[in-house]
């Protein structure tokens, strides 16, 4: 089976299982942190895949929510592990979604657009590298559109994967410190934990700031 069949293949299998979480109402249910903390005491020591699961689920099927995951997951398993898992999952939905773009539709950019873009931004892939990392600092920036645009691009799989491991890392640990925090209840470290999470958003303009002082001098 070739790449682009299997892209299809898995494609529909996503459909149908996020039609079939909708329609039985298990994504109302299911994706909530209380059900979430439940269901991983409940299934012992297959809880760290199922949030990995979970996690990739959420990046590959837009509509899924993955804030109660990686919460849950903080909140379950801690600020280290609880990270971790958040990680591995997002890292996984991400190179999923990327893959079923670059098999999909790379090549019908390419036949489409051929040598048309001529952006040194969109062709080189230290520039998208950036791009991929500072979009994965902005929370209000679809994480899964990013992954399924970037397949699109001429970023490599391994530059791709290093700038959304380094970009995610931030708030995953903030997440699951955010999921810790919750179950003692302190809501002045869940309070600063929410500035730390706004204030990665700034992350990006600094950075701009920084190349546009850099280009001046």
């Amino acid at each position: 089976m070739n790449g682009k069949v299997t892209a299809i293949v898995l494609i529909v299998l996503f459909s149908l299982i996020y039609l079939y979480l909708y329609q039985t109402g298990t994504i109302d249910s299911l994706f909530q942190i209380e059900t979430l903390q439940s269901k991983l005491h409940s299934i012992g020591k297959w809880g760290p895949l199922f949030i990995i699961v979970l996690m990739a689920a959420a990046i590959v099927m837009s509509p899924l929510p993955s804030a109660p995951v990686a919460l849950a997951s903080g909140l379950v398993y801690g600020h280290g592990w609880g990270t971790i898992y958040i990680l591995i999952g997002a890292e996984a939905g991400a190179l999923i979604a990327f893959t079923l773009s670059r098999q999909l539709g790379y090549t019908a950019m390419q036949k489409h657009f051929g040598d048309k873009i001529k952006s040194k931004y969109l062709n080189s892939g230290k520039h998208l590298m950036l791009v991929v990392f500072i979009t994965r600092l902005i929370p209000f920036i679809s994480f899964d559109i990013i992954s399924y645009a970037a397949g699109l691009t001429r970023i490599s799989y391994l530059q791709f994967a290093l700038a959304t491991f380094a970009g995610i890392l931030p708030a995953s640990f903030l997440l699951a410190h955010l999921g810790t925090e919750m179950s003692g209840n302190t809501a002045e470290q869940m309070f600063i934990t929410i500035l730390f999470l706004g204030a990665i958003t700034l992350i990006p303009g600094l950075i701009a700031l920084y190349k546009k002082y850099k280009h001046k001098h």
